[in-house]
């Protein structure tokens, strides 16, 4: 199973009422794997490592060794980066 599939299959047992669910949607956890946000932004972990380690990517959380980023940060920067309609 891919990590896509993961993420919204870890969203199906969710509970509706988290912030998390309100925030993004309902269709993502509130911490993601890099594996998570490497399948969402469409890129590789190691560019997810990168990007981390360049001090690129928001909502970075640090767990012992382990590594997580808040859906929510990730999911508004990538809001703030696309480029503008012409109907805007």
């Amino acid at each position: 199973m891919n990590a896509m599939a993961t993420v919204f299959r870890r969203a199906d047992r969710s509970a509706p009422e988290s912030r998390g669910d309100r925030e993004t949607g309902g269709s993502l956890p509130v911490l993601l794997t890099v594996d998570e946000a490497a399948a969402l932004l469409r890129t590789s972990r190691r560019a997810i490592y990168a990007m981390i380690e360049r001090r690129q990517l928001p909502g970075v959380t640090r767990i012992r060794r382990r590594v997580l980023l808040r859906a929510d940060d990730l999911l508004h920067w990538l809001d703030q980066k696309r480029a503008s309609s012409p109907q805007e």
